[in-house]
């Protein structure tokens, strides 16, 4: 566990050394520090020379590559909250609690290093005077660096007064951050960034695991003004792919990448057409995922990072003393067609215990049954068949599409079957399982989340739902639709859940899924045995 909540890492090699001393490095540093990991470029800076003074590398080609290098090293270290300071003399958004610098790069005795670590930290963002100061690798590290290819003396970024940059920023990762890096390098005095929310957001791979649009603009905005201070951000969200850059008569540039350049073609189309200058455009290359799966895109995206999350703990489990220690139970939840069933079958499989809420649905009306002669006398005798059961299509025409009736169907029907999964939770318990999963597409809406330690949830777009309706149900498109937005949207369940699953993919994925968050939550299982 890094013992630091946050750090300062000064590396002072040539920019031409970083793209191979950058993994090794970040690699080192996260072993130590948790929280967010700064780093100030100073190449040929002699830490050991008495009150060494900060100062920022100009902004040219190598030093967006040092950038590239350090966010894509930074992409091996899941988590590492990277930020590459673009100049000194401010204090930081989260105060570094240690110091650290590259063993490689300061040879000699330690303590002059660290004095000089400590100096340079104060000097250029404020740093208390005594914070703890260590020195990562060994001297050996520096050895094989390839030899540099020479700058052109000449070359430098180009430069404007206002830039503009536009994107979804969800969970601020490496690629976005040598974007904004650049921005930030291109602009003397203002950067206008766009945050995608909206009708923008709704094709999005797992978009209903999307921060909210006030989430990730603070994120946004802690990171700019961590990294260079001296400019104005104006953030703002974008309901259409343009925004104000084709409005704004002050920017000069646009920053776009080689997805986004035809984005940045049609915002100059809409300026000529309103009269205004076009933009230059400045293209960033892409940063590369070192860890992507088979399912996942080369790049490192946004998207990728949701799958991730798909079968990890998105928030607490309940602690609710009411609830028996075990079995551990799992409420499993989903729309029509979202895959829930197939989930349900995976987690039998891995040795869970399963509660069919259909089942229990079927039971609760068998004549006898403590719900049959209610249900019977609200909804008539005309739902009864002639051998005395219950015609479920007869009385589901009844209450489809009249919240009254409805109601009163399930405020009869839910209480018995919930009395009917405690039963089957204690049986569970009397057979020795340790993990008992509720299957149960109404969890939520019936307030069956007090019964379950945990609720998982099935999500699928909409679109792939309907597919599976009309292919399963034979319905027509439009019936299939009117029954998927007829039940509660994925985005209402995600908010109530503790893990997110998808089974948008081949079966393997989502086996694979399911395996992820069966053994996670195994681990948590342990520990909270050993405490």
């Amino acid at each position: 566990m890094p013992a630091f909540g946050s750090g300062l890492l000064v590396l002072t090699a040539p920019l031409g050394a970083l793209p191979r001393r950058a993994a090794a490095a970040l690699e080192a540093a996260a072993g130590v520090v948790a929280g967010p990991l700064y780093v100030h470029l100073q190449p040929g800076l002699r830490l050991a020379a008495p009150a060494p003074r900060p100062a920022a590398p100009p902004a040219d080609p190598a030093l967006l590559r040092a950038l590239a290098a350090l966010y894509a090293a930074a992409a091996a270290q899941r988590g590492l909250d990277l930020r590459v300071l673009l100049g000194p003399g401010h204090r930081l958004a989260r105060p570094p609690r240690v110091l650290l610098a590259a063993a490689a790069e300061a040879p000699g005795p330690a303590e002059p290093v660290q004095l000089g670590l400590r100096h340079l930290a104060a000097a250029a963002y404020g740093c208390p005077p005594r914070l703890p100061a260590l020195l990562l690798g060994g001297p050996e590290d520096a050895k094989g660096d390839p030899e540099e290819e020479p700058e052109d003396p000449g070359a430098a970024l180009p430069d404007f007064l206002d830039v503009a940059v536009g994107g979804t920023f969800d969970r601020l990762h490496g690629a976005h951050r040598l974007l904004l890096s650049a921005c930030c390098l291109l602009a003397r005095r203002r950067l206008l960034a766009g945050v995608a929310d909206g009708d923008l957001l709704r094709h999005k791979v797992l978009q209903e695991l999307i921060e909210p649009y006030e989430l990730r603009a603070a994120k946004l905005r802690e990171f700019l003004e961590d990294i260079k201070p001296s400019l104005r951000y104006d953030i703002v969200p974008l309901a259409d792919p343009y925004g104000p850059s084709i409005t704004d008569p002050d920017l000069q540039c646009l920053v776009v990448s080689e997805e986004t350049r035809r984005g940045g073609e049609a915002v100059n189309k809409k300026r000529l057409e309103n009269g205004l200058p076009e933009l230059s455009l400045y293209e960033i290359f892409l940063v590369k995922d070192p860890d992507h799966s088979e399912n996942e895109e080369e790049k490192i995206s946004s998207s990728s990072l949701r799958q991730r999350l798909l079968g990890t703990l998105l928030r607490p489990p309940r602690q609710d003393p009411a609830l028996p220690l075990r079995p551990y139970v799992i409420g499993l939840t989903g729309g029509t067609g979202s895959g829930k069933t197939s989930i349900a079958k995976l987690l039998g499989q891995l040795g869970a215990f399963l509660i069919d809420a259909d089942a229990l649905g079927h039971a609760v009306y068998v004549p006898g049954s403590p719900a049959y002669e209610r249900v019977v006398a609200v909804f008539g005798a005309e739902i009864v068949n002639e051998d005395g059961t219950i015609n479920r299509k007869v009385l589901g025409a009844k209450v489809f599409g009249n919240q009254d009736r409805l109601k009163s169907l399930t405020d009869i029907v839910w209480p018995e079957m919930a009395q009917m999964v405690k039963e089957q939770i204690r049986e569970a318990d009397a057979q020795g399982k340790a993990v008992c999963v509720l299957d149960a597409a109404v969890l939520l809406e019936a307030g069956w989340q007090d019964m379950v330690h945990e609720v998982w949830t099935a999500i699928i777009p909409e679109e792939e739902a309907v597919k599976r309706i009309m292919a399963r149900d034979r319905l027509s498109e439009e019936a299939a639709r009117s029954r998927v937005r007829s039940q509660m949207t994925n985005s209402q369940r995600v908010e109530q859940s503790q893990v997110v699953l998808c089974t948008l993919w081949e079966t393997d994925v989502t086996r694979k899924q399911v395996e992820k968050a069966w053994d996670l939550l195994q681990q948590r299982l342990s520990q909270d045995r050993s405490t």
